[in-house]
């Protein structure tokens, strides 16, 4: 292998299959549309939001041996992803999340995420066997963790002295699934991205700011903790203090990924050695003009 990874990507890469109608749909509805096959999958997006900044992004995550997941691999290895480190089963078949929309929004969705769960801690053996770390000289370099993974191997990896000297950049797979994260907050390398709903999920109590609840998060045990909510002012917590900003005002034409590229953008402002307050206010802009339509970049 040539180069390394800038950073590890580690959770769910499956198929994307979907249906899209430009007209208004409901239960038993049957419209013409578009039918498309894309790379998902969270993890997956955050690796691709990543490369457009320039990052090179390796992924953790399972992909089956079958005919899908060779198409699968061709093609996130065609888009700039490191695909090198995947566990492959012959046994287990490729993920799949099928989706249905029409002009009024997401009428249904399924995600087959199944294989990922069976696979469950396999997805980490570079970690342990050498290849890009083990127990003795733990992986020393950025991870970002989506919280798709079970909860039982969320709560391995927080405890896994695999992870002791990564720099761990975690996010929930969404507001439903934040509670999975609860091991995190007391992971002392772990860094927290979660919107006003998801914080007030972990912390189990409603915030009306992203300041009260950066700051909620660090009394229960949080190292750090990064809040936004949408286009109101984000919260960067640390026990050295919390930095509020609120982001550029624009026109949103789109929401879904903003937070991808939000984290993205932020994770690559301080590996280039940002200060905080200039990290979140690349981050906030770079979300800005994604909402807006704009290339992030």
């Amino acid at each position: 292998m040539t180069q390394s990874p800038d950073i590890l990507c580690i959770g769910s890469v499956l198929w994307d299959i979907i249906g899209r109608a430009p007209s208004h749909m409901r239960q038993g509805s049957d419209v013409p549309g578009r039918i498309t096959r894309l790379p998902g999958g969270v993890a997956w997006n955050i690796a691709m939001t990543l490369a457009r900044f320039g990052v090179r992004p390796a992924t953790l995550t399972a992909i089956g041996r079958d005919a899908e997941g060779d198409e699968l691999m061709t093609a996130c290895t065609e888009m700039g992803a490191m695909m090198d480190y995947v566990y492959r089963s012959a046994d287990l078949p490729t993920d799949t999340y099928m989706a249905v929309e029409g002009k009024n929004g997401l009428i249904a969705a399924i995600a087959d995420a199944h294989s990922l769960e069976a696979a469950g801690d396999k997805i980490l053996t570079p970690l342990e066997d050498g290849t890009l770390g083990s127990e003795t000289t733990p992986y020393p370099g950025l991870i970002a963790l989506d919280g798709n993974l079970t909860q039982r191997l969320l709560d391995q990896i927080a405890r896994s002295p695999l992870f002791a000297s990564a720099d761990l950049r975690v996010a929930p797979a969404s507001p439903g699934k934040a509670e999975r994260l609860m091991p995190f907050l007391m992971h002392s390398r772990a860094v927290l991205y979660v919107n006003l709903e998801e914080a007030g999920y972990l912390c189990q109590k409603e915030f009306t700011t992203s300041q009260a609840a950066a700051q909620g998060l660090l009394d229960r045990g949080a190292a750090r903790a990064l809040v936004t909510d949408g286009g109101n002012d984000a919260s960067d917590g640390t026990a050295d203090g919390i930095i509020t900003q609120q982001p550029p005002a624009v026109l949103v034409t789109r929401v879904t990924g903003a937070g991808d590229t939000f984290m993205a953008a932020h994770i690559v402002a301080e590996s280039q050695g940002c200060a905080r307050k200039d990290a979140l206010d690349r981050a906030l802009t770079a979300a800005a003009k994604y909402v807006s339509g704009e290339h992030a970049t």
